[in-house]
């Protein structure tokens, strides 16, 4: 038997993606229907051969039978239509960060916490897409040293803020006088330190849910995470420079070895030739890659590294794919 599966937010670029990775990974699906609001109802949307036509999201949709929904279709959108859609008995896979704080919904990345979904029904929350990739990186180290504390600067592409950003960096390569609209600043040309708003302490909320998505994830609130989060005029692909503060100090050998045979890590470190991970180079691929492995000059127990992956992918619409696998393996 086949899958029953809703995707909300379709006609995003998440939502598409979704769709995509869906066939890719050759998920077994009976019936696939695609959901968004009024101003994309009724677009065609291809699917193994087939034409699917986008639907209304409206509650009593949200009240029809799925195995899995996946939403990609922002805050309030989940806000509203996630719990209905859980209270008639679907699991709903949320991309958005409207539960992922929410104490008894798991925030998953299925490299990492799988067991959080052991029996679970409900709402289940994506990270955040700086967050999953320096856990798929950062958890195994975790496993054998213990984290005292990240310093983690991001540099995260513009296809992040959606397609109004692509289209903005694309017109501003082009046309210096192309005004700015979606960001603050110009952003081609350019690195901007602001991702989503300035909280009152000073950070912005992109760089507080790494610290608390982290913690969440990890399942322990004492590690210290402090996030810089960037843009930069790249399109596709998140990239991080990560500081760690381990409880032992690591040996670069063994620290390799252990990121070479976790699930979802590629390991490119070869700086005598230039190998080193990039956003360009990883594009369109589903893995984590992680170069640049190097310990501090002065803290035996610190250690630096470079993490990449793509945003849209792994990021996003890949993970949430994944805890579909993981939870029919679990049946």
């Amino acid at each position: 038997m086949g899958l029953s599966i809703g995707v909300v937010g379709a006609t995003g670029a998440v939502g598409r993606k979704m769709i995509e990775i869906l066939k890719e990974r050759n998920v077994p699906i009976d019936s696939l229907r695609a959901f968004a609001s009024q101003r994309s109802a009724g677009e065609k949307i291809e699917f193994k051969g087939n034409e699917i036509t986008v639907e209304l999201l409206t509650e009593e949709v949200m009240k029809d039978k799925f195995d899995y929904l996946l939403f990609s279709a922002g805050g309030g959108v989940s806000e509203k239509f996630a719990p209905i859609a859980a209270a008639a008995g679907n699991v709903v896979i949320d991309n958005s960060s409207q539960w992922r704080m929410t104490k008894g919904i798991p925030l998953v990345v299925p490299e990492v916490n799988p067991h959080t979904l052991k029996g679970y029904k409900g709402i289940i929350a994506n990270p955040n897409c700086s967050t999953i990739q320096m856990m798929v990186a950062l958890a195994p180290l975790h496993r054998r040293y213990g984290i005292k504390k990240i310093v983690v600067s991001t540099y995260q592409a513009v296809s992040g803020s959606g397609h109004k950003a692509i289209v903005e960096l694309e017109s501003q390569l082009k046309d210096e006088a192309y005004p700015n609209q979606v960001y603050p600043k110009r952003i081609a040309g350019n690195c901007i330190p602001h991702i989503d708003v300035f909280n009152e302490n000073g950070f912005t909320k992109e760089e507080l849910k790494m610290v608390y998505e982290t913690q969440k994830i990890l399942e322990d609130n004492t590690i210290v995470v402090n996030a810089t989060t960037v843009r930069i005029p790249v399109v596709y692909g998140h990239s991080e420079s990560i500081y760690l503060e381990l409880k032992e100090a690591p040996q670069v050998a063994e620290v390799k070895q252990i990121l070479e045979n976790a699930p979802g890590v590629v390991v490119i470190d070869n700086p005598e030739i230039n190998g080193y991970p990039t956003p360009l180079e990883i594009a369109n691929t589903d893995d984590t890659y992680v170069g640049r492995i190097r310990k501090d000059l002065v803290d035996p127990t610190a250690l630096s590294l470079w993490v990449v992956a793509d945003n849209l992918r792994k990021g996003a619409a890949t993970n949430a794919v994944q805890i579909i696998e993981v939870m029919e393996g679990m049946k």
